[in-house]
């Protein structure tokens, strides 16, 4: 098992808070999750080291806001606060384990993926969490 420094369990924290804000805010969970995933704030988030990293969760979702200006969406399907930060938290771990970008992973498993494998995933350990969904799109591709 990959042992992350205490700054990147922050970080997934964050990430997990964070996506849990835009429910609490109102946003249409997959549209968040989508914009957030492809956006500057993730890309920031990937860096080895960006000052957001050092921001609180309601700083990402202020520079989120900005950047993607009448792409999000109020009022729309709500996903349960813990899909919210479970999807948030193991995105961002899945980076850390694998290197891949936010952009790459949301590829292989978007944000409807997540939220129907919530369910039997969350209890699983993180690193195979993260292996069963590339396993999954894997499957998918053949």
């Amino acid at each position: 098992m990959l042992e992350l420094s205490l700054d990147k369990r922050q970080l997934c924290d964050i990430q997990g808070r964070l996506f849990e804000l835009a429910l609490k805010s109102g946003y249409d969970s997959p549209i968040f999750i989508k914009t957030f995933m492809n956006s500057r704030a993730a890309e920031c988030l990937d860096d080895t080291y960006d000052r957001l990293q050092w921001a609180g969760e309601e700083y990402i979702l202020e520079e989120l806001e900005e950047e993607a200006a009448g792409i999000l969406k109020k009022d729309g399907e709500l996903f349960s606060r813990e899909v919210m930060y479970w999807t948030g938290y193991v995105y961002r771990y899945w980076h850390y384990y694998s290197g891949e970008s936010s952009r790459e992973i949301y590829k292989i498993a978007d944000a409807r993926t997540m939220e129907e494998c919530w369910l039997g995933f969350h209890t699983l350990d993180v690193e195979m969490a993260i292996d069963d969904l590339k396993e999954l799109e894997r499957q998918r591709r053949m």
